[in-house]
């Protein structure tokens, strides 16, 4: 099969976890799902396969998928309508809910008097473990 040939390959293509990593899977391909969304590889709109389709071609558990697939959700990286599937957001849509998100966090720190380096710090040490 050539590049070509590849690329044109739906998602996920011939992309696939490394089992060895000591990065877990689900994180593995919620990564890649969020670089080929913001490199426009994955299009606004584009429908990701269901969750055990998925989990299936990839040689994980549905779970695996399903938890990457609710983090995305989480983030605004894609949205999921019932039947209709997941869809990857337009990026505008994900950074305005990550926006909303900061904001409510800037003002929950404010009212509780944290200054700004306190709330990065929070936000940081937050952010190390997820």
């Amino acid at each position: 099969m050539s590049a070509a040939e590849a690329s044109a390959r739906p998602f996920p293509g011939t992309w696939r976890p490394n089992p060895g990593s000591t990065v877990p899977l689900f994180e593995q391909l919620r990564l890649n799902i969020i670089e080929r969304a913001e490199t426009g590889s994955l299009a606004p709109g584009t429908r990701l396969p269901a969750v055990r389709a998925l989990a299936v071609e990839l040689g994980v558990a549905p779970h695996t998928v399903a938890r990457a697939y609710k983090e995305l959700e989480a983030a605004g990286v894609v949205l999921t309508q019932g039947r209709n599937g997941t869809v990857v957001c337009a990026r505008d849509e994900a950074w305005s809910s990550l926006s909303a998100a900061a904001a409510e966090f800037a003002a929950s720190a404010k009212a509780r008097g944290a200054s700004f380096a306190e709330a990065v710090q929070l936000l940081a040490a937050a952010y190390d473990r997820e």
